[in-house]
């Protein structure tokens, strides 16, 4: 893929989330409108089938929870107090705040995002609710603002797919883990090559579908990238959610959530 190319998609990934951040579009669906947003009656329904808890969700500032994601990240990190958690495609800053809770006062949680409204609105969030060992750095995945081997954790959720260069994105995510860190990443995968039509609409690849990546191809990027013990596991149950994001496109049939671990 040329530069150019790698630059349009990350245009029109910037400006469809530039439009959730500012609340100019309903999210609706994935195909149209923003990254595995929910089509529920409630918000909260659609995390809680992400595998959030009721007790998570309350104890995040109103806002942060935007509907974005296709797994819980949380949930296999394995946060520990004091560590330094780093959240690739942070968003409005919803699994960096859940993160707060878990290093404690001694750690920190950065959050990197490219869109500049969705920088505005976590730090914004972050503020208003009097957060201190968080920060929101504006900047691309494929090159990171975070200096070498200073983070312990890794996570992310829904966003690696979205980015046209897969494999800068691992090594730039290995070079700032220390040595043993983590990655607890939960990301879409494909499961069948895509029709035409899908492929090739820059709105699916904003939507998380058409940027998605085999399971062998993520196993590669990542073993390039010096990573050892890594794990992609899919989840065949995220086909409940994931069938509403396109109706009418039974992307259900090409692609399914997936839990992905590796250490440095």
């Amino acid at each position: 893929m040329k530069e150019l190319e790698k630059d349009s998609i990350r245009q029109t990934v910037r400006d469809n989330y530039k439009k959730v951040a500012l609340n100019v579009v309903e999210k609706d669906c994935c195909g149209t409108t923003s990254c595995c947003s929910s089509t529920d009656n409630t918000l909260s329904n659609y995390t809680n089938k992400l595998g959030y808890s009721n007790e998570e969700l309350q104890s995040v500032p109103k806002g942060s929870n935007m509907g974005l994601g296709c797994g819980n990240p949380q949930a296999i990190a394995n946060i520990k107090p004091g560590e330094t958690v780093l959240d690739l495609g942070s968003g409005g800053g919803f699994d960096c705040f859940l993160a707060v809770r878990k290093v404690g006062e001694s750690g920190r949680v950065i959050g990197v995002d490219m869109t500049p409204e969705m920088i505005s609105k976590a730090r914004s969030n972050a503020e208003r609710n009097s957060f201190e060992n968080v920060e929101f750095r504006l900047g691309e995945i494929e090159n990171l603002p975070v200096a070498n081997e200073t983070v312990d954790v890794i996570i992310s959720n829904c966003v690696i797919n979205l980015s046209p260069d897969k494999s800068r994105v691992f090594q730039e995510a290995y070079r700032v883990l220390k040595k043993g860190g983590r990655l607890a990443i939960s990301d879409i995968v494909l499961t069948a090559d895509l029709p035409d039509d899908i492929r090739n609409d820059l709105s699916f690849y904003s939507g998380c579908i058409s940027g998605s990546s085999y399971i062998k191809d993520l196993e590669q990027y990542l073993q390039l990238a010096g990573f050892n013990k890594i794990s992609i596991v899919p989840k065949d149950e995220s086909i409940e959610f994931i069938r509403d994001w396109a109706p009418g496109h039974n992307v259900q049939e090409y692609i399914v959530s997936a839990v992905i671990e590796a250490i440095k």
